[in-house]
């Protein structure tokens, strides 16, 4: 029998925390539940959920707080709640390399699609030779080990940021636009997409260091997307 996929859901509303197990368990995921960010973090670092709904409001320890210690071990996909609809939550929120927010209230129907989108971006990728590599100058990149280096250092990404820079390589020399990124990543496109691709380049650009307004390695066209440079080398 297939292992179910376990949701943990940090929640400190009761009423929300039973509709999310309601609705998770129905689509056939396995749930955890913590009240309190003390005890969801707890439970984050021991039981290794395959992804956590984690409320930016919480008792103890916020979600910015949970999330910053739990990124300090691991990548798992951490979709964050909020009632905070304010650019500068959402900003700080993917500084500390969240997958994607909801803001409540929300359709059951729309965070389960959000769920299912961040367990597809985590998971393995589809199409890709066994063993292919790309290069271009001094980065490299090995699809199979989901590996990025630069100049043979380690560069730590994301899941998303990975996946991000994974989907540029694949069509390097073309300009890809918001839109295209974003299906190709996260596999949807809305009007919060740009502003979550934005921030997770900004992330990229510094781990690359690569100062502001330089277009090494990826270049932007500013209202229009992105673009790997080169050409890829298998």
């Amino acid at each position: 029998m297939e292992k179910k996929q376990r949701v943990l859901i940090v929640e400190d509303e009761k009423n929300i925390v039973d509709i999310l197990r309601f609705n998770l368990r129905k689509e056939g995921y396995d749930t955890q539940e913590a009240y309190d960010g003390e005890v969801g973090l707890a439970l984050a670092l021991q039981e290794a959920p395959d992804l956590i709904l984690l409320d930016l409001m919480l008792p103890k320890i916020d979600g910015f707080g949970v999330c910053e210690v739990i990124r300090r071990s691991s990548q798992v996909p951490v979709v964050m709640l909020t009632a905070l609809d304010g650019e500068a939550q959402q900003l700080r929120g993917f500084g500390l390399n969240i997958d994607d927010y909801v803001t409540k209230p929300f359709s059951s129907a729309e965070l389960l699609a959000r769920i299912r989108s961040a367990l597809r971006t985590f998971g393995p990728q589809e199409g890709r030779k066994p063993g292919a590599k790309f290069v271009l100058g001094d980065l490299r990149i090995d699809y199979e080990a989901r590996r990025v280096c630069i100049r043979s250092q380690d560069v730590r990404l994301t899941q998303t940021e990975y996946n991000i820079v994974a989907f540029l390589s694949e069509h390097c020399g073309n300009m890809m636009t918001y839109s295209a990124i974003a299906k190709g990543v996260w596999g949807y496109f809305d009007e919060g997409c740009v502003k979550r691709l934005q921030v997770n380049m900004a992330n990229i650009r510094r781990k690359f260091g690569v100062r502001l307004g330089e277009n090494r390695y990826i270049a932007n066209e500013l209202g229009v997307g992105y673009r790997m440079n080169g050409e890829r080398d298998e």
